[in-house]
């Protein structure tokens, strides 16, 4: 019986690739960070063996390699699919939630798969990345930043190890798992009521849409068996258009990615502050008679402004003359 390793296997994408793995018949050590999911991974099978693992926290991944090492003899694939989203603005966003974000999507990942290198001799390690990787994502910067860093550590182990190990990195674009929902909980706060309020209400949209619309987590889970199963894969896969268009972008001189995507932010941001005023969540606060006038007038400049600029520049100002009030 061939034996895989799956971390972030309670949902998601490590979730397929985990019972796609059981139905080809594999032992499979699943990785989950709260104790709840431990009997939900128990009784999908016999071959289920779980194991207690929080990608912030050393020790715990110290004794998964303990675990998974003193029971079994050989590792035929290990898939990294556990990782979280953490966005902000870099100008206020804490470094901590920034050196936690690399923790979580590479670092921790680096550190199992050296701990078990040994053990996968002859097998593969398969990278959950993302479109990400490409670097085109502002306010997604700690994202995209440590995707990068894990395509990068990965690429170099493969080239200093040569076919020891064969290393590959899926990168996917947007896809419909939870991820997106726990990532408006946990960078609910980055963004404060200031001027980049609108912009993390953008995102929240995002999330949601993302949460709901994105590809399915099977489309890449069956990209993840057929990689299992090629004897030479390629050394990384981009799957979905947007990935594709996200990797076409990147390629081009930075000063003209920084225009499109300044511009096309720009768009996006001002369509949901177009809706915000639509359904009166934004809301003022007015004193004087003269001043609820003037307040009057601005509003109807934001809202009847044909020029998507002048209206996000308008509500930026608004919103931080606010903030030093």
């Amino acid at each position: 019986m061939k034996t895989a390793v799956v971390t972030g296997a309670t949902s998601g994408i490590g979730n397929y690739v985990l019972k796609s793995l059981l139905r080809e018949g594999y032992k499979v050590f699943a990785g989950y960070r709260d104790i709840k999911h431990k009997k939900e991974l128990m009784i999908l099978s016999d071959d289920v063996i779980p194991f207690r693992i929080d990608m912030t926290k050393k020790w715990t991944i110290e004794d998964a390699i303990k675990t998974i090492s003193s029971s079994c003899e050989k590792i035929d694939v290990l898939v990294n699919a556990a990782g979280k989203v953490v966005a902000g603005p870099l100008e206020t966003l804490s470094v901590d939630k920034v050196r936690e974000q690399f923790e979580v999507n590479a670092f921790s990942h680096f550190e199992l798969a050296q701990g078990l290198f040994d053990k996968l001799d002859g097998g593969k390690i398969i990278n959950i990345s993302s479109m990400a990787s490409y670097g085109v994502f502002p306010f997604l910067a700690p994202y995209c930043a440590s995707k990068r860093t894990l395509d990068m550590m990965f690429n170099s182990l493969r080239i200093e190890t040569g076919t020891k190990v064969q290393i590959i990195s899926v990168k996917p674009g947007v896809i419909a798992t939870p991820l997106w929902e726990k990532s408006i909980d946990i960078n609910k706060d980055n963004f404060g009521a200031g001027k980049y309020k609108i912009v993390g209400d953008y995102l929240v949209a995002n999330a949601i849409r993302n949460s709901n619309s994105g590809l399915s987590p099977k489309t890449v889970a069956n990209k993840v068996m057929e990689i299992i199963k090629a004897k030479n894969p390629k050394n990384s896969y981009t799957i979905g258009l947007d990935a594709f268009c996200v990797e076409m972008l990147s390629r081009l001189p930075q000063c003209i990615i920084d225009r499109i995507v300044e511009e096309q932010l720009r768009k996006k941001v001002a369509a949901q502050l177009d809706k915000v005023l639509l359904t009166g969540v934004v809301q003022k606060t007015v004193e004087p008679e003269k001043e609820e006038s003037a307040e009057v007038e601005e509003d109807t400049v934001v809202e009847n402004s044909e020029n998507p600029d002048e209206r996000l520049e308008a509500a930026l100002q608004e919103a931080m003359a606010e903030e030093n009030s």
